[in-house]
């Protein structure tokens, strides 16, 4: 029969030789310029930046765990929130009347929320140890998200993700004090990174979260209303703040509605000048003057005025006209994710350079923001780098001093001056250096 001996010779023509197999399973000799090749990819190539941050990822784990196991815990607020959420968990619902060790409960009620599931997960918040494996956890998700972030950008290179796990000052934030400041940021990166991928109520109810846990998140709140407003147009951003403004009703429902607003949105909170940060240049009959607190607030305008001029609303011709065209049915713009991390960073750095007082828990607000800032400004790598590594400094200062005051105010004011200023230099997006493989 002639049909089996056609298949046998076709399988048999088929067949690869021994010689001819054994070439093309042998692959090239790993060099010494491939193994450089490969860390220079994770650094410099975006479609390895995954693999970077997964990196980073892990090892945050294993450096966190050996910190909480290595390092003594500091009590500083933990049993004051612990005796907030106490009082909340008998019954009280009078805000004036919630007080901790360390005075009366100025946080909105997303805190209490937060803390008394807390306060069941560490057993009435006797055990530390619970808290702080929560708390890695938590420092794990939020670089989890600011790396999602850092991935929009077409302006800055992968490395950067190595910058935002080089404070030893947020370390301690996390895992050795337990503030309250990174659940707030945790939901407030969370809306950031909605916004870039265009989900817009998920993002206002994300910032919305985060407002109901700390106030200072109206710091980035300028530049989201812009984003919206240029985005969405005035009445499609209407509807989003009353989302916005909605979710805090609800939030605070179970509260007496005027103690909540005097306590939860105390705009004219006094701080202590022994935990200031940000300045200890001037003595502390300014520091606590409210002509000290209105000069501070009209150079946050002022700034804010600037930028939205010169910066955020140039695209549309200035802010006058961005904010006509937001009522025309054809005003929308389509913003770039650099354009709106932009916005929102600095906006909140603007914030953070004129804050009446800075603890030094409050270095989590912008921490993760500091090297996409530094790197979008038009200055060389060194610079960049040097405003980083003085701004941690600063918060590492312990007290602090008029020098660490003065010189952090100067980086603040140097990043936004550059900020201002990059687009006088060209700024093309991040191009990767071409690796060539062995053929």
């Amino acid at each position: 029969m002639p049909r089996p001996t056609a298949v046998r010779s076709r399988a048999k023509k088929d067949k690869p030789s021994k010689a001819s197999s054994a070439s093309t399973s042998t692959s090239p000799p790993l060099t010494l310029s491939d193994l450089l090749r490969l860390p220079a990819k994770l650094l410099l190539d975006p479609a390895y930046a995954w693999v970077l941050a997964s990196l980073v990822l892990v090892g945050e784990i294993v450096l966190n765990l050996v910190i909480i196991h290595r390092v003594p815990y500091t009590e500083i607020d933990w049993k004051a929130y612990m005796q907030q959420v106490t009082t909340f968990l008998q019954g009280e619902r009078d805000y004036t009347q919630i007080r901790g060790d360390t005075g009366p409960l100025v946080y909105p009620a997303g805190f209490l929320y937060i803390y008394s599931a807390l306060y069941y997960l560490t057993q009435k918040g006797t055990n530390l140890r619970i808290a702080q494996y929560i708390f890695v956890a938590l420092y794990v998700v939020t670089m989890a998200i600011v790396s999602r972030i850092y991935s929009y950008s077409k302006k800055v290179p992968p490395f950067l993700i190595l910058l935002l796990c080089l404070s030893k000052r947020l370390h301690s934030i996390y895992v050795l004090r337990l503030f309250n400041d990174p659940f707030a940021m945790v939901f407030l990166y969370g809306s950031i990174l909605a916004l870039l991928q265009r989900r817009w109520t998920w993002s206002c109810l994300l910032y919305s979260a985060a407002l109901s846990i700390k106030m200072n998140i109206l710091l980035f709140f300028p530049g989201f209303a812009v984003i919206l407003w240029m985005s969405l147009g005035a009445w499609a951003t209407f509807a989003r703040l009353a989302l916005i403004a909605a979710v805090q009703v609800l939030v605070a429902l179970p509260f007496e509605p005027m103690a909540y607003m005097s306590r939860a949105f105390e705009f004219s909170r006094v701080f202590d000048y022994q935990w200031t940060v940000n300045w200890r240049m001037v003595d502390e009959k300014t520091f606590v003057s409210p002509q000290f607190a209105r000069l501070l607030l009209a150079g946050q305008a002022a700034v804010l005025i600037l930028f939205l001029t010169n910066d955020w609303c140039k695209k549309q011709g200035g802010m006058i006209h961005a904010f006509l065209a937001g009522f025309k049915p054809n005003g929308r713009v389509v913003l770039t994710s650099d354009e709106m991390l932009v916005m929102l960073f600095s906006s909140n750095l603007i914030g953070v350079a004129f804050a009446r007082s800075l603890h030094y828990q409050f270095y989590s607000w912008y921490y993760h923001t500091l090297p996409y800032l530094c790197w979008q400004s038009p200055y060389r790598t060194f610079l960049r780098s040097f405003l980083l590594a003085t701004i941690e400094s600063c918060w590492l200062t312990f007290p602090s001093t008029e020098n660490s005051s003065w010189t952090l105010f100067a980086c603040h004011m140097c990043i936004l001056v550059g900020l201002l200023n990059r687009h006088e230099h060209t700024r093309q997006d991040y191009e990767p250096p071409r690796f060539k493989d062995k053929t």
